[in-house]
């Protein structure tokens, strides 16, 4: 952006967006978040989030790239109520057929609702004056041609409104999943990002309850039992702000959850483990159930060849979006937030929106190969991206030695939380400690039954 007076637009108001206009703030004189719905006053759910009324989870090393960009959010969220759960001790977590040992933490996470974190967030970034937001407008196209985006074309929500331009020397799409940029590229004579997509069928529904008569001094404060090919339903039960909890259920084509309340517990009752359903019983229902069947993977691959032009980037799920399951979304929003801050602060090289948009792709590529390579494996997966290559063959065996000695070996157990958090890279994997466990230890036993009560810090490993 080298003109006398730099503006830039984001194309999406939630989280991936808002982190973007923040981080663009200090490389453009002005930026103007277009965004199709209102915002709520205060910490409220919204239709433009529609999976706001759903569980979420902020990752250790989203929870990290969070604070590099807004210093002391997470501290807010905290203070809001937002709960702090350590991974695994708090958790009692089901998958695999076997339940995890309860070691001290290896990882945090905060479960406060989507509602809570995107007020939060809104707050603090709308406050500098160098960002405003058009609520209540959509964006119908691109400006500009296949060599240069210069603006998009908005207007307000309804029928019958009138379209205008509104010009910007930078475009970012954060819209989300449902983005249409394949179409605004094809409209300027550009080409539309390659896509990746794996879909296993999944679906879920979700309650807020109250804890009722369970007990205040419960020795566990999360349920977790996951579903994979061979067991294809879950739950997830998880404290928010409010004393509330947030319980979920999930599953794969052929096992989605219902919506009724009768049906939703014997649901609950159909896991491999009575205590999400014995915990269910005792609780009081705060909202009604709602489901959610959007949750395949889409990756667009912008960093790919092909006749695109500069000025436009794609940033949060619009680039590259995941099954909800696996909690990723918010975390690798804030990680694309400090990917774009640090390639257009690089004064080594040229910010290109290549170059730029190279960066957002590699900061989601972990997450990717995580939710992706898990649903690849769901029988009965569907996509462009299902069939694994024989180049991933070796990796995929090491995998599974990693998988089987996670519940109840601390070395790989620790290791995976921390990767599976974004906390550290899949290379730890292959560290020598680590390494030698996989590859040697026997895979240890896990507890028959859930453990209530979490080791203590000087347990074996």
């Amino acid at each position: 952006m080298s003109s006398a007076s730099r503006h830039a637009v984001v194309i999406g108001g939630s989280l991936a967006g808002l982190l973007a206009a923040h981080v663009l703030k200090d490389h453009a004189d002005t930026v103007t978040v277009v965004e199709r719905d209102r915002y709520p006053d205060g910490p409220e759910h919204r239709p433009g989030t529609p999976q706001d009324r759903h569980a979420h989870i902020f990752l250790k090393g989203g929870v990290q790239a969070l604070d590099a960009l807004l210093p002391g959010l997470p501290d807010e969220l905290r203070e809001h109520g937002s709960p702090s759960l350590g991974m695994p001790d708090d958790l009692l977590q089901w998958q695999g057929g076997q339940w995890f040992r309860r070691t001290p933490a290896a990882t945090h996470m905060l479960t406060g609702s989507r509602p809570l974190t995107d007020w939060l967030v809104r707050r603090r970034v709308l406050a500098d004056p160098r960002i405003t937001v058009l609520e209540g407008a959509e964006v119908t196209g691109l400006a500009g041609d296949a060599t240069r985006v210069r603006g998009v074309r908005i207007r307000p929500r309804g029928a019958g409104q009138e379209t205008r331009t509104l010009a910007a020397d930078l475009v970012v799409d954060a819209s989300g999943r449902s983005s249409r940029a394949p179409d605004w590229l094809r409209a300027i004579g550009a080409e539309p990002a390659p896509e990746e997509t794996i879909d296993a069928g999944l679906a879920y529904s979700t309650r807020f309850y109250g804890a009722g008569a369970n007990p205040d001094g419960a020795t566990f404060r999360g349920i977790y039992m996951a579903i994979d090919g061979e067991h294809p339903r879950g739950g997830l039960l998880l404290p928010v702000e409010g004393d509330r909890w947030v319980a979920l259920l999930s599953g794969f084509k052929g096992n989605e959850p219902p919506t009724d309340e009768a049906g939703y517990l014997d649901f609950a009752a159909s896991l491999p483990d009575p205590v999400m359903r014995e915990w269910l019983d005792k609780a009081d229902p705060l909202t009604p159930i709602h489901a959610y069947r959007r949750a395949s993977n889409v990756r667009r691959r912008y960093d790919r060849p092909g006749r695109r032009p500069a000025g436009f980037l794609a940033t949060g799920e619009a680039l590259c979006a995941f099954n909800p399951v696996y909690g990723q979304g918010m975390s690798v929003a804030a990680l694309c937030a400090v990917a774009l801050r640090d390639a257009l602060d690089d004064r080594r090289r040229t910010p290109t929106t290549r170059r730029v948009q190279r960066a957002l792709v590699a900061v989601a590529r972990q997450a990717w190969d995580i939710s992706a390579g898990a649903d690849r494996a769901v029988p009965g997966a569907t996509g462009s991206a299902v069939r694994p290559r024989a180049v991933d063959r070796p990796a995929a065996w090491y995998l599974r030695r990693v998988i089987e000695r996670v519940p109840g070996n601390r070395v790989v157990g620790d290791t995976f939380r921390q990767v599976g958090s974004l906390a550290a890279p899949t290379t730890a994997f292959f560290a020598p400690r680590v390494a030698r466990a996989v590859l040697f230890d026997p895979v240890p036993a896990s507890p028959s039954s859930p453990p209530l009560l979490p080791e203590t810090p000087d347990a074996g490993h």
